[in-house]
């Protein structure tokens, strides 16, 4: 599978929790497939299995956070392995609502790796791009708190920090693919975010929120 240049991160919303996670996925899929692209979708932690078993193409399912404890004892934790069971390709970390700091990262980080799981590594900002960067996750994408859920997508409040951001993960881990995140709804937020460098976005609301998730999502594909 090519890897999604559209992430979205549901976080926990009403609007895809029970039936409506497999809807949403359904709707990513038939707008990648449209597209002729991957979109990566991170549903609720207790829908993943439900998602991933779908099987549905040009859908990337991730899980919201993984923990680096092994299986066996661990009431209330995600394992590796439970991921990698649900079908999922891999997982969301340190999410500005889940922060659990580098050392745990790369603790988890090296959990993924071993099943060969995806990596989506979130940072707020130029000390954890530059600190989470060198722990080599797939992607690495970075996304000012302050703009997290707001009309202003980070490509056109701060376009420093993104290509600031690609500047930095280029250096200490070329293979590392940069995304950028906060505010980002539109094509044309997709698009500056290419301009600036990033291989692709990390969004939630402007599309799990939006009136037509449809329609949101083909306008993001136009930027590509």
């Amino acid at each position: 599978m090519d890897l999604p240049r559209i992430v979205v991160n549901a976080k926990v919303y009403d609007q895809v929790t029970g039936l409506g996670a497999v809807q949403f996925a359904t709707t990513c899929s038939a707008v990648a497939v449209e597209a002729g692209t991957v979109i990566g979708y991170a549903p609720p932690q207790v829908e993943l299995g439900r998602v991933a078993s779908l099987g549905l193409p040009g859908l990337a399912v991730l899980a919201q956070h993984t923990d680096s404890l092994e299986p066996g004892s661990g009431t209330g934790w995600t394992t590796a392995e439970a991921v990698q069971a649900t079908g999922a390709v891999g997982s969301l970390l340190n999410h500005a609502e889940h922060k659990i700091g580098a050392r745990r990262v790369g603790d988890a980080l090296g959990r993924l790796e071993h099943l060969d799981l995806w990596s989506v590594v979130c940072a707020d900002g130029p000390v954890e791009v530059r600190d989470l960067a060198a722990l080599h996750p797939t992607f690495l994408a970075v996304e000012p708190p302050e703009l997290i859920g707001g009309d202003v997508s980070v490509t056109s409040a701060n376009p420093a920090i993104v290509s600031a951001a690609v500047a930095t993960v280029t250096d200490l881990s070329p293979e590392t693919l940069t995304l950028c995140g906060a505010g980002v709804k539109t094509g044309r937020d997709v698009a500056k975010a290419r301009e600036l460098g990033a291989y692709g976005v990390l969004l939630a609301s402007g599309v799990v929120k939006a009136k037509d998730p449809g329609r949101a999502l083909r306008d993001l594909a136009s930027g590509l």
